[in-house]
């Protein structure tokens, strides 16, 4: 996990560019190295070591003349190495190696032979490929300046005043300058129609395990984020019993405003369970309230949700680094691959079921994969997210839609991926952490996080400041208070129009209160009543 800064053209100052990489340092903090190709093009890169410690130093030259960089994990690294790589001579021991090198074996065509999760920019000459994994998981962003050099970075604070209309790299794609951008990565499931398969409840969980195993890939320590909600607690459950067949102990991570928020009782709970090495960490609101400055300025977001929910993940990022803990599994994907969210029981059918869980999938990169990365990155932290591999998509995507839907079965929401995991003879978690009702991040972390969040936002933004939002902000404009709080500060330090366009807003569909809260759904057991009841816009 790193950051890459790539300039594709000529008369870019060097030490500008180094600079520019450097607005980015928290995300590799280990060591920092620029390239500038015999045409004059420029590659940096922002290293955390996390694989090859010693020899893995990008920018990476290939077996010619072709030079790369990357951010993020090849799992498969080894298989292609020793297959059909075999006759390649590397240079380190590195994941991110076999990039180049299939460059040379396959030229543009071999994104689908990786499995991983990557952002990397290959230059060879004046000819150079570009490519984002699936998902999206690692963060790409790409633009053009005023002489018409294109630039390429994981964040937008290198690029965003140096180009004069830059954008977000879509995800599943590759861009060259001979073929503009294509999509390499077309999954079967991204046809709603195609989700006929029969649930097949033993396949779900092992390929959610291998999934986790690909993911355990490190030379570092590695722990999980445990929030004692389904998702994470399934993947500290798989890790821990994956590690215990190599004698190791797991280290889980919790965070709340106290002990007695529901995420940290339950993480505690499954801890005690799995018998992890557990640390719990507490965030004070003033706390929370102080950071969002600096917060907003790490995610390049001004979406409500994203900013809620980072606060915690920041906090919990930094104390996990201060431990020497550099890699954490993560549970993001699962509520949007099952309908875990409380309002997917409103659907009004199976096919908009479907529709909606493809969508949510497909719009990941803009809100909880972009939340995950950069909330821990800030700190030098790469989250790894095993539900997101692509064959265990393979796998859920395409199971029939009625099986999915929470109304099918009392209500209770990702159904199915809780009946995977529900084996009594060799239980992988506590019966009421495994049947627990889906907690939001930002609301599981202690209620009075949101509801003071909102009041001090209300605090700070007038009545005829909010009225006229649109003369500010004729893009996206906020309608509440808490919205236009956050837009301001993202104002502050990316002014471009083209970066207000880079954010997408979470709205949860089907029910009457647009609030992202998980309790303004009122199939919430714990529903506030001014959150439920309420008609706030986001």
């Amino acid at each position: 996990m790193c950051g890459i800064v790539a300039i594709i053209g000529k008369g870019k100052d060097q030490e500008l560019v180094k600079q520019l990489s450097k607005r980015m340092s928290h995300r590799g903090p280990d060591e920092s190295d620029l390239h500038i190709t015999e045409n004059g093009h420029i590659l940096s890169h922002e290293r955390l070591s996390i694989i090859d410690l010693h020899s893995g130093r990008q920018p990476i030259q290939g077996s010619s003349t072709a030079w790369m960089i990357h951010n993020g994990e090849i799992y498969n690294h080894q298989e292609l190495r020793d297959g059909i790589l075999k006759h390649h001579t590397f240079k380190t021991k590195s994941d991110s190696e076999v990039i180049v090198h299939l460059y040379e074996e396959f030229g543009y065509d071999f994104l689908n032979k990786l499995d991983g999760d990557f952002a990397f920019v290959v230059i060879d000459g004046d000819d150079y490929i570009a490519g984002r994994d699936p998902m999206g998981v690692k963060p790409l962003y790409y633009g053009l300046d005023e002489r018409g050099r294109m630039y390429f970075a994981s964040e937008m604070k290198p690029i965003a005043d140096q180009c004069k209309t830059f954008s977000t790299f879509p995800p599943g794609h590759y861009y060259t300058p001979k073929t503009g951008f294509v999509k390499y990565y077309k999954p079967e499931y991204d046809d709603y129609i195609k989700a006929t398969k029969e649930l097949d409840l033993k396949l779900i969980r092992d390929t959610l395990t291998e999934a986790t195993r690909k993911r355990l890939m490190s030379d570092v320590p590695i722990g999980v984020l445990l929030s004692g909600g389904l998702d994470s607690s399934l993947t500290s459950s798989i890790a821990s019993r994956l590690l215990k067949e190599k004698g190791k102990t797991l280290h889980s991570f919790s965070i709340g405003l106290d002990a007695d928020a529901p995420d940290a009782k339950a993480a505690r709970k499954v801890a005690e369970f799995l018998g992890t090495q557990h640390h719990e960490v507490h965030f004070t609101i003033e706390q929370g309230i102080e950071i969002l400055d600096k917060l907003i300025w790490h995610l390049e977001t001004y979406d409500v949700t994203s900013v809620r929910a980072s606060t915690p993940m920041y906090f919990l990022s930094k104390a996990i680094t201060d431990m020497g803990i550099k890699v954490v599994l993560s549970g993001e994907g699962a509520d949007e691959i099952f309908g875990g969210y409380l309002y997917f029981r409103n659907a009004p059918s199976k096919e908009d079921f479907q529709k909606e869980t493809i969508e949510r999938v497909q719009k990941l990169f803009t809100a909880d994969l972009l939340r995950a990365d950069k909330s821990t990155m800030a700190h030098g932290l790469e989250a790894r997210v095993p539900f997101l591999d692509k064959a265990f998509l393979d796998v859920a995507m395409l199971v029939k839609p009625e099986e999915k839907q929470p109304k099918t079965y009392d209500g209770k929401e990702k159904y199915i991926l809780r009946k995977a995991f529900d084996t009594p003879d060799n239980p992988y978690l506590p019966d009421e952490v495994l049947w627990r009702q889906k907690e939001q991040f930002s609301d599981g972390v202690g209620y009075n996080w949101i509801d003071q969040l909102i009041d001090y936002c209300a605090s700070k933004v007038t009545d005829e400041q909010l009225d006229s939002a649109k003369e500010l902000f004729s893009y996206n404009t906020p309608t509440t208070k808490e919205a236009y709080f956050y837009r301001a500060i993202f104002h502050k330090y990316y002014p471009q129009q083209s970066a207000a366009e880079t954010v997408r807003k979470w709205i949860p569909k089907w029910q009457e209160n647009q609030d992202p809260s998980g309790r303004a759904n009122a199939a919430h057991v714990q529903a506030d009543v001014e959150i439920a009841k309420s008609n706030m816009l986001v």
